[in-house]
């Protein structure tokens, strides 16, 4: 894992010296490269100017900020190492706070910490469990890819992860969102949701995690490398029922689909002492037959 960042955190009169590492695995995307229909050739983006119509490179390009229509300050690298900032080298914790504290729209792009070297393992050990043993979340600055980010640090594992926080000003407000004010919701509807929301509740562990999408995908290619013909399933119409019928109809589904483990289960702990009740539960079942 190659790191991105190299400095400390700091909290009061400790300094852990770390690295910061990105925590997406980018390599797992597929990607795809533009091509000319007529002959394949790959497509090249070219930088080119509006005013002159020219072709320009990297070395003839300068950061400008549009103050007016058309009228532009220019700003110079060195312009940008006069930002005094003790988050380029350092994050200083400016306090610990509870993660029920964060707003989850808050959350922006994972990154992980480790310790720079040996000598700074102890010191990365005691903050991590520190983090740990008392249930907050460390928050401080850092400049990443040439901005200062607020980052939250928090025990993952034997690491730390690191979020970089959006700022409040950045997030929209759930009450900008159309035609939301002021609805209600049926009484009676509410409670066979919230017995189908039961119904269907199960562990975060228990789902399937998988992108389903890529995999199709990669078929997709593959078929097309070996030269197969691509058969795709019709997509399934759904009929348009009322709300009320939805639910109840969800309701039974998750039961029926909830009731074959409940009965397994129970077939293997009665397993050594029922043997005899097999050919009364056969009988019966031939009597509702006949």
């Amino acid at each position: 894992m190659r790191s991105i960042w190299k400095g400390h955190i700091r909290f009061s009169m400790v300094t852990i010296p770390v690295r910061i590492y990105g925590a997406i695995e980018t390599s797992k995307t597929i990607s795809f490269n533009q091509l000319h229909k007529e002959d394949f050739g790959r497509i090249r983006y070219e930088k080119r100017c509006k005013k002159c119509s020219e072709v320009v490179t990297g070395d003839e390009i300068v950061k400008g900020y549009e103050y007016e229509p058309d009228q532009y300050v220019i700003i110079e690298d060195e312009d940008f190492n006069k930002l005094k900032l003790k988050s380029t080298k350092i994050i200083e914790i400016e306090g610990f706070v509870d993660a029920t504290e964060i707003h989850p729209t808050l959350y922006d792009t994972p990154y992980y910490a480790g310790p720079d070297g040996p000598v700074a393992a102890k010191a990365y050990a005691l903050f991590r469990e520190a983090l740990r043993r008392s249930g907050k979340m460390g928050i401080g600055r850092v400049v990443l890819r040439d901005r200062e980010s607020v980052m939250m640090l928090t025990p993952q594992g034997p690491g730390l992860l690191l979020y970089r926080l959006r700022y409040p000003n950045e997030v929209r407000q759930a009450e900008e969102i159309p035609d939301v004010e002021g609805l209600d919701a049926d009484e009676t509807q509410l409670a066979l949701a919230q017995t189908l929301v039961d119904s269907m509740s199960k562990s975060f562990a228990d789902l399937e995690m998988q992108d389903r999408y890529k995999e199709a995908l990669t078929d997709v290619i593959t078929a097309k490398i070996e030269g197969k013909e691509i058969v795709t399933a019709a997509e399934e119409e759904m009929p348009v029922v009322d709300i009320m019928t939805a639910l109840k109809a969800s309701i039974e589904k998750a039961k029926a689909e909830a009731e074959p483990m409940k009965k397994a289960t129970g077939t293997r702990r009665k397993a050594t002492g029922t043997s005899k009740k097999a050919p009364a539960a056969k009988s019966t079942r031939k009597k509702k037959t006949a």
